[in-house]
C-alpha cells in the first residue's frame, strides 16, 4: 500500500486550486461539497467558477499563480492541463508548505483524490493508486446501487442520538442497537427519531444476551476458500482466538473492533497450552462476548475440537461448529489428483505425524501395503520417523511421496519424491511454512511423465 487512506478535516481550512478549465472544475465540484475555504487562481476561469465566486462559494484570483498564493493552504491542486505550468505552480505550492496534487500526474503528487460515494456524512472512498481508474469507477457504481440514498439522513440523525444511546452499556449491547437501527430503511427525519426512541427503550429493557462460541474452520490459507458462514462469523465476532497457521489475509476479515488473541501452537516448539486456550474461550464467552475460535483448515481435523467443546459444556456456554476446507483437500487439488481412484485405492487415511506424547504411532503394516494412500498432517519434523517405520514394515522405497508446503497460498511449493528419498529431500528443501505429506500420491504431471517413460522403456 503506497497511499494510506485518510479523511482530512477541511472545515474552515484553506484549499487552493490553480487552473480554470475542465480539470479544475472536476476537482471543484467535489471540493464545494466540503466546508473548506476555497481559492481558485486562474487567468481565464470558466464561467461556472466566476459564478461560484459571485455567489461567495469561493475566492477567485484571476491571474497566473504567484509565490505566496498557497500560504496556509492545507491542500493544493495543480489543474492547469499544461505540464510546464503545473510543474511551476506545484513548485510554488511546495515552497508555501501545502500538500500538492498534480491532476493526472501520480508520480509528482503527494496525495490522490479517490473515487467517492457520497451519502454525507457517510462517504466511501475507492482508490487504486492510479493503477485502474476504470475499476474504481466500476466499484463506485456497484456501491452507489447498494447504499440507500437515505443513508446520509439516517447517519446524521443517528449521530445526534449518540448521547442518548450511551445509556446502553458499551460493547455488544450498544453495537447491536446501532446495527438494528441501520438495518432499517427510514424515509423521513420524524420517522427516524421515532424509530430511535422506541428501539432504545426496547434495548434498554432487554436482558443481556449470553455469550456464545463458534468454532470456525479458517481453511488452508487462501481467503477465497473461506466459507460464507465463516466470513459471517468473523464479521460478527467480539473476540477472535486464532491459531498460528491462520493466514494474515483471513485475520484481516475480522471486524475491526474485535479483540484479536493469538493461541499459537507449534509442534515441538513454543505453544499456548490447551488449558489456557480453554480458559480464554470460556472467560470471554462468560462476559457475554461472541467468541470465534478460529482454527486453520477444518476444526474437526486434528484441532482438539472435543476438548474445547467440553470446556464450553462444562461452563454452560452455547457453541456451534463451522466446518472449513481441510488442508489435505486443498493440497490434493493442487496435485491435480483425487484421494481415491478406481483400481488404485478405495480408501484414504488422515493421520498426524505427532501427538501430545511426541511422534505418533500408527498401523504401519497396513500403511506399508502397496496402493495405500495417506495424508499426513504435521509430518515435517516427524518425516524421518515415518520413513523409517514404513520401510521397516516392508513399504517399497519407490513409493510415491509428495510434500505440499503452504497449500493454496501464493507461496505454495510442491516437492515430488519417493519414500526412500523423503529424507534428506525435506531437510534439503528447508521448508519454512506448514507442510502436508501425501503417501502414495504424486502430482498428476509427474505421474503422467513417469507412465510415459515406462511405456517407452517397454517398447
Amino acid at each position: 500500500m503506497k497511499h494510506f487512506p485518510i479523511f482530512m478535516a477541511l472545515e474552515g481550512r484553506r484549499v487552493v486550486v490553480s487552473g480554470g478549465g475542465e480539470a479544475a472544475l472536476a476537482k471543484l465540484r467535489l471540493l464545494l461539497k466540503t466546508e473548506a475555504k476555497l481559492t481558485v487562481v486562474a487567468k481565464t476561469p470558466a464561467p461556472e467558477i466566476v459564478d461560484w465566486a459571485a455567489e461567495g462559494r469561493l475566492t477567485l484570483i484571476d491571474r497566473a499563480m504567484e509565490a505566496g498564493d498557497a500560504l496556509c493552504a492545507r491542500l493544493f491542486y495543480a489543474a492547469n492541463e499544461d505540464d510546464a505550468e503545473d510543474a511551476r505552480v506545484a513548485d510554488l505550492a511546495h515552497r508555501d508548505g501545502a500538500l500538492v496534487n498534480v491532476v493526472d500526474n501520480l508520480q509528482d503528487s503527494q496525495f490522490i483524490t479517490p473515487a467517492m460515494v457520497d451519502r454525507d456524512p457517510v462517504v466511501v472512498a475507492i482508490g487504486t493508486e492510479g493503477a485502474a481508474p476504470v475499476l474504481a469507477r466500476a466499484i463506485k457504481k456497484d456501491i452507489e446501487e447498494r447504499l440507500s440514498p437515505r443513508l446520509g439522513l439516517m447517519a446524521r440523525i443517528g449521530k445526534a442520538f449518540r448521547a442518548k444511546a450511551d445509556a446502553l452499556p458499551f460493547g455488544v449491547k450498544r453495537r447491536e442497537f446501532w446495527a438494528d437501527y441501520y438495518a432499517q430503511d427510514i424515509a423521513t427525519e420524524d420517522a427516524a427519531a421515532s424509530t430511535l426512541d422506541s428501539m432504545l427503550d426496547k434495548h434498554l429493557n432487554e436482558s443481556a444476551k449470553e455469550g456464545r462460541v463458534e468454532l470456525v474452520g479458517a481453511g488452508p490459507g487462501d481467503p477465497d476458500l473461506l466459507t460464507l458462514k465463516a466470513r459471517k462469523a468473523l464479521d460478527a465476532a467480539d473476540v477472535v482466538i486464532y491459531d498460528r497457521l491462520v493466514a494474515p489475509e483471513i485475520l484481516e476479515l475480522a471486524r475491526r473492533e474485535a479483540v484479536m488473541l493469538s493461541a499459537g501452537k507449534e509442534g515441538f516448539g513454543p505453544s499456548v497450552t490447551q488449558d489456557a486456550i480453554n480458559d480464554m474461550i470460556v472467560t470471554h464467552a462468560r462476559d457475554g462476548a461472541h467468541v470465534v475460535r478460529l482454527k486453520s483448515g477444518d476444526p474437526t481435523m486434528f484441532g482438539r475440537l472435543d476438548e474445547e467443546i467440553e470446556a464450553c459444556d462444562a461452563a454452560g456456554i452455547a457453541w456451534s461448529v463451522v466446518p472449513g476446507i481441510t488442508s489435505a483437500s486443498a493440497a490434493v487439488a493442487a496435485l491435480g489428483q483425487s484421494f481415491t481412484k478406481r483400481g488404485r485405492n478405495s480408501g484414504v487415511r488422515f493421520i498426524t505425524g505427532h501427538d501430545t506424547k511426541g511422534f505418533a504411532d500408527h498401523d504401519w503394516k497396513t500403511l506399508a501395503r502397496e496402493g495405500e494412500v495417506a495424508a499426513i498432517y504435521m509430518g515435517k519434523k516427524s518425516a524421518r520417523f515415518i520413513q523409517g517405520r514404513l520401510l521397516m514394515h516392508g513399504a517399497d522405497a519407490l513409493t510415491q511421496v509428495t510434500v505440499i508446503e503452504n497449500a493454496s497460498r501464493p507461496e505454495q511449493r510442491i516437492l515430488a519424491t519417493t519414500l526412500g528419498e523423503l529424507e534428506p529431500t525435506l531437510t534439503n528443501a528447508k521448508l519454512a511454512g506448514p507442510a502436508l505429506v501425501f503417501l502414495g500420491l504424486a502430482p498428476r504431471a509427474a505421474l503422467s511423465a513417469a507412465q510415459q517413460h515406462e511405456m517407452e522403456a517397454a517398447i
